[in-house]
């Protein structure tokens, strides 16, 4: 089984459609307002040290925003929250470069990107699974001292076996390669579904953004790792 060698070895040898590095292209949705805004406060916060836990990803992530479940799990353990929504890998790859984490030392790090890959560009799994890898890789650099849990892309779409679900379900079977000492692969799909595959409208409302049921079914089920890390 291929571990987080593949990943250094991704970047290493620049075998991405794109270059993961402080001159990567900017790509259109870092362009807005909201998406500066919510970088430049990522960058601030980071300067401030002070964390735990970090949690990295797109609006998936940034939906944690102040729930229950990230006040009662999260929030007293030193959690930071850098998920922008919108977000690809290339996004989060050029965010780390470019201060997205510096003067943080978590002990921990949660980490949920991809889908956006699948809807905006169109990327194939493959292509997904070389940038997730690439995002695990400049983690490993930039956070040494961290463990990474790496969540499987949750399902889309209301019922199963539509192309994107498919699409999802290659892709995991990618990531959960990246699975190494520092690094531990989680796959949380089925705890969102129903018994016949459908994504029910109380967990995910528009079958991709979960509830607030959503949030807390994640919180549980990531508990007992971080319990571990975190002690």
């Amino acid at each position: 089984m291929r571990t987080l060698a593949l990943a250094l070895l991704l970047v290493q040898t620049r075998e991405l459609p794109w270059e993961p590095t402080p001159r990567a292209k900017e790509y259109p949705w870092m362009s807005t307002a909201h998406w500066k805004d919510r970088h430049a406060g990522h960058v601030k916060r980071a300067k401030d040290g002070g964390c735990d836990l970090l949690f990295v990803g797109d609006s998936i992530t940034e939906g944690w925003g102040n729930t229950a479940a990230w006040k009662k799990h999260f929030a007293p353990r030193k959690a930071v929250n850098i998920g922008i929504g919108g977000d690809t890998t290339q996004n989060v790859l050029w965010r780390l470069a470019n201060g997205a984490v510096d003067g943080l030392s978590p002990k921990a790090v949660v980490l949920l990107i991809g889908t956006n890959n699948f809807g905006l560009h169109g990327d194939a799994p493959d292509d997904v699974a070389k940038g997730v890898a690439a995002v695990v890789a400049s983690l490993r650099e930039r956070l040494p001292s961290a463990r990474i849990l790496l969540l499987a892309v949750f399902p889309r779409d209301e019922k199963p076996g539509t192309g994107m679900r498919k699409k999802i379900e290659a892709l995991n079977a990618q990531l959960a390669r990246l699975e190494g000492p520092s690094v531990r692969f989680l796959d949380l799909g089925a705890k969102f579904l129903a018994p016949d595959g459908t994504l029910p409208k109380d967990v995910m409302p528009d079958f991709l953004h979960l509830s607030e049921k959503g949030y807390q079914i994640w919180a549980d089920a990531i508990e007992p790792v971080l319990s571990e890390w975190l002690k």
